[in-house]
């Protein structure tokens, strides 16, 4: 203690204890890969304080927007398995390796991308290019949607695994294809111009001069 010039085990019982500042909380790698568009959400808390998170879009995100390369370790075995997430393999000089699921110091965001249960929640296709994987959105993405992924058909077949589906209970089917409505077009109120995403409409200049 300095204030009684003591060496004391525990506190000083005359002066009080000391007061304990802790280090600032670092973010982890995956969560500081997170683009800015992006959030994470906490959306289960189980045993032992395991955090079950989803990525969801905080602005619209266009159609073909592609993200990647998945980061993971190369494994000849899966050793990590979460079954909320996709099991990923590449082809790499020959072999196929798994990409196992990193912790949060080594991987980046996409490792909390939880898998589609079925066509209408699913808004990513995961796919395999020059032996990295990655993600492109398959329909526009609105603000507050998780993303969520499935294989493309290539990488379903490379993969063994249906190339749509849903599951229910434990049991995993085809599931058939869904005629979607057409979307209405985003117009611009000055000139009238026409844009398929609200994202093309935001980023339009409208040059009429009287407006």
């Amino acid at each position: 203690c300095e204030d009684c010039g003591k060496s004391l085990i525990g506190e000083c019982k005359l002066h009080g204890p000391l007061i304990r500042a802790k280090d600032r909380v670092i973010p982890s790698r995956a969560r500081l890969t997170l683009p800015h568009y992006l959030t994470l959400r906490v959306l289960e808390l189980r045993a032992g304080n395991q955090q079950i998170l989803g990525v969801f879009a905080k602005k619209v995100i266009q159609k073909r927007t592609q993200f990647g390369p998945y980061v993971g370790q190369l494994s000849t075995k899966l050793t990590r398995y979460d079954e909320s997430r996709l099991v990923l393999q590449v082809l790499k000089d020959g072999g196929k390796y798994f990409l196992d699921t990193p912790n949060e110091d080594s991987g980046n965001w996409m490792m909390f991308v939880r898998l589609a249960r079925n066509q209408e929640e699913q808004t990513l296709v995961a796919y395999q290019h020059c032996g990295e994987v990655y993600f492109t959105t398959v329909k526009p993405i609105e603000p507050h949607t998780e993303l969520k992924v499935w294989y493309a058909a290539d990488y379903a077949k490379f993969m063994e695994a249906s190339a749509v589906f849903i599951k229910e209970e434990s049991d995993v089917c085809p599931l058939p294809p869904v005629e979607k409505e057409p979307i209405e077009p985003w117009t611009c109120s000055s000139c009238r111009s026409t844009f398929a995403t609200f994202a093309l409409l935001e980023s339009h200049q409208c040059i009429h001069k009287d407006r």
